[in-house]
């Protein structure tokens, strides 16, 4: 018969290992994007050559780091075992909604940096726990606590609160293309996570093999986009022009590819929304 004392160590030692698990994430969250966004506003934000032209291809941008994301998870699923094949019985349509949501809300806050600056950017991006919740709520049929909308609500007001810096000269808010770009990217990342939920609760995956799926998916859908758009040309011939793009682009991806694999990691070992509660934190 096994004593209540056992039971509360091994509960205890359980406890333990999940904060250990979570610290983890975090932190390998917070080390790989704070990399990521450096690049990013770099990339975004810099003028190149003597006719100060600046990068504006975001599909392009997109794409190539979901280019890496996909060579990472090709990587890491193949070097590890095997069941991530077996297990992963996730209808191919579900994975092709979240990938379309998971690309565009990239997509949409990238573009939303032609109009607005890099602090808005994270300020707006500061509410994505928001959408999640509420995503999961009306369409992956999630039930959370009330404490936990509550503690939800005041991160994001914290974090608002911390991240905003109004102007002097700033005397009325405008609402523009870059809000609403924003707003998209906020709503495409309600959409990701109730999917990731949906996926978690009705299916079986691994964190690899959802890493994989999503980013393959997202890869064909953009290399359509880009091809049709004519941006692929135009990405090419603006890297020959001023080829030390390539670097930080390069360096941006890598990056990033890294940090998903903690981002699949805290997806699958404890759901979206404490993903994305990470990742608004990490953006102080």
């Amino acid at each position: 018969m096994v004593s209540g004392s056992t039971l509360h160590r091994a509960s205890q030692q359980g406890w333990t290992q999940r904060a250990l698990n979570l610290a983890f994430c975090a932190g390998g969250i917070i080390v790989c994007y704070g990399a990521f966004s450096f690049f990013q506003e770099k990339i975004t934000i810099k003028t190149y050559g003597e006719k100060n032209e600046k990068f504006i291809y975001m599909q392009a941008l997109v794409f190539f780091q979901c280019i890496c994301n996909l060579l990472l998870a090709t990587i890491v699923k193949n070097n590890g075992t095997k069941t991530a094949i077996i297990r992963d019985n996730v209808p191919s349509f579900m994975y092709s909604i979240c990938s379309i949501s998971y690309f565009l809300a990239m997509l949409f806050s990238n573009m939303a940096l032609e109009w607005v600056n890099y602090p808005t950017q994270i300020l707006g991006k500061s509410c994505k726990p928001i959408p999640i919740m509420l995503f999961g709520v009306f369409f992956a049929h999630k039930r959370y606590p009330l404490r936990k909308y509550f503690y939800v609500l005041l991160i994001v007001i914290g974090m608002a609160i911390f991240l905003y810096k109004p102007g002097k000269q700033v005397k009325h808010f405008d609402f523009g293309a870059g809000e609403l770009l924003l707003c998209a990217s906020l709503a495409m990342d309600g959409v990701t996570g109730a999917v990731q939920d949906r996926i978690r609760h009705y299916y079986t995956t691994d964190k690899w093999a959802m890493m994989f799926s999503m980013n393959a998916f997202s890869s064909a859908f953009l290399s359509i986009m880009l091809v049709v758009s004519g941006e692929l040309i135009a990405f090419f011939n603006f890297l020959v022009a001023y080829p030390g793009a390539l670097r930080e682009i390069l360096l941006f991806s890598v990056s990033g590819a890294i940090g998903q694999c903690f981002i699949f990691k805290t997806v699958t070992d404890f759901g979206p929304l404490t993903c994305s509660i990470v990742t608004t934190l990490r953006k102080v």
